[in-house]
This record gives C-alpha cells, sequence and structure tokens, in this order.
C-alpha cells in the first residue's frame, strides 16, 4: 500500500485508451514525413507532439513543429473514435471523488477534454495541460505544477502514469510512481499494476491510501 496526500494521474494510457486515435494520427504524420511509423510511435507517447518532432526531426525550425503540433492536435481532438476507459478507471475515479488529485497530461484543454468525455470520465477539478508549461515531460514541471496546485509537497504526491516520458517526468520531481500497463513495469516504478482494476482507494486524516 502507498499513502501520499494528493494523486497526479496521467491520461492517455492511464485513464484513457487511445491508442487507436493516437496510432492513426502519428502514422499518417510518420508517412508524410518519411518516416518509420513503429519508431515515430515509439517516441511519441507521453510527450507533447511539438517535442516529439523536435526529437525526430532536430533540424527542423521550433514554428514549423508548433505550427505542425497545432495541426495534429485539432485532428487527434476531432478523432474519438476507438477510445475507451482504461479498465477500472471509473471506478478508481469515483473513488477519488472529494480527495486531493489532478490530470496531468501532455494533452491540450480541447484534447483532453474530449477524451476524457469520450470515455466517460469525469474531469478532476485541477487539470495541468499543455497550455500550463513550457517543457514537455519528461521535464517534471508539469507534475511540480499539479502539486503547487493542490497544495501538496512533491514528496507527498503518488503519480499514476505508462509512458517512459511520464515515469521519468514523476520521479524527477521526487514523486512515487504507480506504473500503469505491462511496459510500464520495465521502467523502474516504485509500483506497477496491469490497469486499474482493484486499484482500492480510501481517505482519511492520514492521507490517501491506494492498495495495489
Amino acid at each position: 500500500m502507498l499513502t501520499g496526500r494528493a494523486l497526479l494521474l496521467d491520461m492517455d494510457g492511464t485513464l484513457v485508451d487511445s491508442h487507436a486515435v493516437v496510432e492513426r494520427c502519428w502514422t499518417r504524420w510518420a508517412r508524410e514525413k518519411g518516416l518509420d511509423p513503429a519508431q515515430v510511435l515509439a517516441v511519441a507517447h507521453g510527450r507533447q507532439g511539438h517535442a516529439t518532432m523536435a526529437q525526430l526531426l532536430p533540424d527542423r525550425p521550433v514554428e514549423v513543429n508548433l505550427a505542425e503540433n497545432r495541426a495534429l492536435l485539432a485532428q487527434e481532438t476531432a478523432d474519438t473514435e476507438g477510445i475507451v476507459p482504461i479498465a477500472g478507471a471509473p471506478a478508481f475515479l469515483a473513488a477519488l471523488d472529494g480527495a486531493p488529485h489532478a490530470l496531468v497530461t501532455s494533452a491540450d484543454v480541447a484534447l483532453s477534454t474530449a477524451r476524457m468525455s469520450a470515455a466517460g470520465l469525469p474531469l478532476p477539478a485541477v487539470r495541468v495541460t499543455a497550455e500550463d508549461v513550457r517543457a514537455s515531460k519528461p521535464d517534471p514541471e508539469g507534475f511540480l505544477r499539479g502539486a503547487a496546485l493542490l497544495g501538496v509537497a512533491p514528496a507527498d504526491c503518488i503519480v499514476f502514469e505508462d509512458s517512459e516520458a511520464g515515469i521519468a517526468a514523476a520521479k524527477a520531481a521526487g514523486m512515487r510512481v504507480v506504473g500503469v500497463g505491462a511496459q510500464a513495469a520495465r521502467l523502474s516504478p516504485d509500483a506497477q499494476v496491469d490497469d486499474l482494476t482493484g486499484v482500492g482507494v480510501t481517505v482519511d486524516d492520514a492521507g490517501i491510501h491506494v492498495r495495489l
């Protein structure tokens, strides 16, 4: 069991299964650029789009990446086919009702709203999106901002994440991490679950207790 004062939750791959949409949009972008879609998808997960583009095409001007990212975000926001909640996510979020928690995602406001809605999941009252940070995961800025908004010290936060970039960001922020999904196990989180089914949450004066 892990005990903290607040939970910080990634969205894609952690609460929402958006794999089909991400694969469609990034595969199309990769082919337009003459890149291997598999290599692009391996880098894209967990990062803001412009950061992915900068890593894959390092010689391109930042302005080009930002413009293409805006176009890609619009495509992803409009495409909700196949989006479903990660198993156990509805009950997990319901158990957090009233407890300090925040969504910390590399998506922007429009995309995070569209995907949470498509998955039938409630948006936490506190949300950190792409508009709120200067640096994408694996930079810890987003998680540190989430902790600050909740008024909780980083060491008292528990992060739920699935991606390499996200887990690295949480660790850099000095937070404990629960890896979600089979792939997360190889990224050395503090704990790992295949999905959110069976993750128990209780809240008392001592904090939020997470049973895995």
